[in-house]
């Protein structure tokens, strides 16, 4: 009885036949015969003759020579034969013969050793390829066994001789028309065992030598003719790409222009260029020194982003572009560079849908610009009442640096459109990290605000904190984040904020780029420093308005929302309406935000100037209440100064 059902058996061959036909159709670009070769006990060789041309090749065995000869190759003319290894016990060795025709290789392995007949001398233009079965003859006692071409059997007789026949045709071409991806490119040109440009239809490559003394590189990588000088990709590779184990190691650097290799799901846009790097026989990652790669670009409109990805197939089964390891460095609109700490396939990877874009920001622009100006004549009266007030207390010495630092801050806001106009980075940067500093400075001079109300509502009697600790948190402390950021580097310079109605026209302006570092650094130092002086503020404002509410002249309504509002402006509580910026409240939330703090010097302003008015009127209470406490007393002193 049978093992298996006629049906099972024939299904079984179907499936191997069809991935023997698949295998076969995979490497047709190469040749590759094997067979048993039936041979004497006695010694052995390797006998060739190899001839230019695209005639045949003849592959013959007889009882002590395994024979290869014919004229197939392009430029390689070799004839001689090599000892083989032999052993009393064996009467028969497996062997291959593989013909790769546009390296003009041919190697011969036998019982497993490689021998190389033709060196690779570089990419073949014509070359002599499709080899196609031809005469053969039988033997008796000595030869073939089991000859077989891309693993289908020819014969399972003894065969003395095998005749092949090749036809002439352009082998570089035919190779990118059937490369099947970069990494088949890439495997050639490391075999090719040359250094210097290697040129294909598909892909230009260079192949450089890293010795003991490699200090690192730089290279403009070979193109196509067709491409200008200007526009072509160049690479620089650091010292710590040479491998310590190795005495040389070679690097292929590869440009692309057919994107057809690199085909991935992905909802991007990939632009034209491809840049492949590798090293032979290793995998490079976690260099210490990023890889730089230089693309030159149209300019892309303002509401598209460009970022620096790379195709990695070894990672895992989902062959597409990546950003891990790489960061983009925008150099110009039509200039990009990635830093990547591996090496594979490189490019820009566009976004093509829109990406932070701003409603009505002319609109928002032109309201902040003219409240900024308002603000600063504003600090300057207030500065100068805040100067000529008689007995100057530590309340007003706390108001006058507030004042300054919303001076500042204003100023600055209104020339960063300016500087960033004037295309100068290093300008740019310069007034970016000042801007933040004024904007960290106004932020600690609110936070001591609210500290020095606190120590008015908890202590009966005056504080004796020397004034300077004041001025060295609100003036000093700021510093230190952006002398950090500004040697960090990459943190401050043009920004761009595209309008949603005109995204052609972007407002520029000097501040921190759009970066990962830069958005994890306006986290952790501007929200962060935000959140604080808010959420203190908001409780401060509180315990303030519980302490005062009692008196005689907070019963009329205007005197109660003018001493609100003031206080509200003074710890900066106004700030928070940046953390209210969503759902469908957010475009009058933000009209709201701008006005309000924009105008914020004008708004302190007219609470010293309203509060004067009533200390005039209210001499008497001013002077305080014999029934009131002297915390109370303070509270009515601090709410007038």
């Amino acid at each position: 009885m049978e093992k298996y059902p006629k049906t099972v058996r024939m299904w079984i061959i179907t499936c191997l036949l069809l991935i023997l036909g698949q295998a076969a159709t995979e490497n047709d670009r190469d040749f590759k015969m094997c067979g048993t070769w039936r041979h004497g006990i006695a010694p052995r060789n390797l006998k060739y003759d190899l001839k230019t041309g695209c005639k045949e090749i003849e592959i013959s065995a007889n009882e002590t020579t395994l024979s290869i000869q014919g004229s197939i190759t392009a430029k390689c003319t070799q004839s001689s034969f090599i000892n083989l290894e032999s052993n009393p016990l064996q009467n028969q060795s497996n062997f291959c013969v593989f013909w790769e025709p546009l390296l003009d290789l041919l190697i011969v392995e036998v019982n497993g050793k490689n021998h190389t007949l033709c060196r690779s001398n570089g990419f073949q233009e014509d070359c002599c390829t499709d080899l196609s079965q031809d005469q053969q003859e039988n033997a008796g006692l000595y030869g073939i066994v089991n000859g077989s071409t891309h693993g289908d059997i020819i014969s399972y007789e003894v065969k003395k001789i095998y005749n092949f026949k090749g036809d002439s045709i352009n082998c570089k071409k035919k190779f990118c028309d059937e490369a099947s991806g970069a990494n088949m490119i890439e495997e050639v040109v490391m075999k090719s065992n040359t250094t210097g440009r290697l040129d294909l239809p598909c892909a230009q490559s260079t192949i450089i030598e890293m010795k003991e003394d490699f200090t690192g590189l730089h290279l403009t990588l070979p193109a196509p003719g067709n491409v200008p000088p200007n526009l072509i990709p160049s690479v620089y590779l650091p010292s710590c790409l040479k491998s310590k184990s190795r005495s040389i190691s070679k690097v292929v650097c590869t440009y692309y222009k057919d994107q057809a290799l690199f085909q991935g799901a992905s909802n991007s846009t990939i632009l034209n260029d491809i840049v492949g790097l590798s090293v032979e026989n290793e995998i490079i990652k976690n260099l210490t020194e990023p890889v730089k790669i230089k693309f030159h670009h149209s300019a892309l409109p303002a509401n598209y982003s460009r970022r620096c990805v790379s195709w990695d197939t070894r990672q895992d089964n989902d062959v597409n572009w990546r950003s891990d390891g790489c960061e983009t460095v925008e150099i110009h609109d039509t200039e990009t560079e990635c830093h990547c700490n591996h090496l594979t396939y490189f490019a820009i990877l566009v976004e093509v849908k829109q990406k932070a874009t701003v409603r009505h920001l002319k609109a928002l622009t032109f309201i902040t610009a003219v409240g900024c100006a308002v603000s600063l004549v504003s600090c300057v009266v207030l500065f100068y009442w805040l100067c000529k007030r008689r007995g100057k207390t530590q309340i007003s010495l706390v108001h006058r640096g507030l004042v300054v630092a919303i001076f500042l801050l204003c100023l600055f806001f209104i020339l960063t459109g300016t500087m960033a106009n004037l295309t100068n980075k290093v300008v740019c940067m310069i007034t970016g990290s000042l801007l933040h500093y004024a904007l960290l400075s106004t932020l600690c001079w609110m936070a001591m605000e609210v500290f020095h109300t606190f120590l008015l509502i908890r202590k009966v009697f005056d504080t004796t904190l020397p004034t300077w600790i004041f001025y060295l948190v609100g003036f000093g402390l700021p510093v230190l984040p952006v002398s950090m950021l500004l040697l960090i580097g990459d943190i401050y310079g043009e920004r761009k904020i595209v309008p949603i109605d005109d995204v052609e026209n972007p407002y520029l302006m000097c501040w921190m780029v759009k970066k990962d570092k830069s958005l994890l650094a306006h986290y952790l130092v501007n929200v962060g420093l935000l959140a604080v002086v808010v959420s203190s503020g908001a409780v401060m404002l509180f315990l303030v308005v519980r302490e005062i509410r009692n008196r005689p002249d907070w019963k009329k309504i205007h005197v109660a929302f003018l001493s609100i509002w003031g206080l509200t402006c003074l710890f900066g509580t106004t700030w928070g309406l940046g953390f209210l910026d969503f759902g469908p409240m957010s475009e009058a939330i933000l009209f709201f935000f701008c006005i309000i703090n924009s105008l914020q010097g004008f708004f302190l302003m007219l609470r010293y100037y309203a509060l004067e008015r009533m200390k005039k009127k209210d001499r008497s209470f001013s002077d305080g209440s014999s029934s009131g406490s002297s915390k109370q007393h303070m509270l009515q002193t601090y709410e007038k100064s």
